[in-house]
């Protein structure tokens, strides 16, 4: 069975950067779409980044305003989440999220589509 384990969270000021990581164990990455969501409280979980088995294609929120760097390192089995100039509006639980296909260029950004999620990791941006 696939576990997603994320790390890389924390608090920082708005403006500043984090990397946010996911390692899959159980199987190979290069097998998975991969993604990343987040849920504030209050509200429903969205999609912010997504990136195909190949890691050619990737798909990126519309209201990153281009802050968010989805990446792979398939032989660490990792997913990556850069963010910069953050802002206080990107507080929330980011996950982790993998799902199989047999496609190798796909992308998904939909919750419904991923059947693998992490605890999350929690990111805190004060103004």
């Amino acid at each position: 069975q696939v576990q997603l384990v994320e790390s890389g969270g924390g608090s920082v000021q708005a403006g500043g950067s984090l990397r946010l990581s996911c390692k899959l164990s159980g199987d190979t990455s290069s097998r998975y779409v991969m993604g990343w969501f987040r849920q504030a409280p209050g509200k429903e979980r969205e999609f912010v980044a997504a990136i195909s088995r190949s890691g050619e294609n990737t798909a990126l929120v519309d209201s990153g305003g281009g802050r968010f760097t989805i990446s792979k390192d398939t032989a660490r089995n990792m997913v990556y989440l850069q963010m910069i100039s953050l802002k206080p509006e990107d507080t929330a639980v980011y996950y982790c999220a993998a799902d199989y296909s047999d496609r190798t260029t796909i992308t998904k950004i939909f919750p419904d589509d991923y059947h693998n999620w992490g605890q999350g990791t929690q990111v805190t941006v004060s103004s």
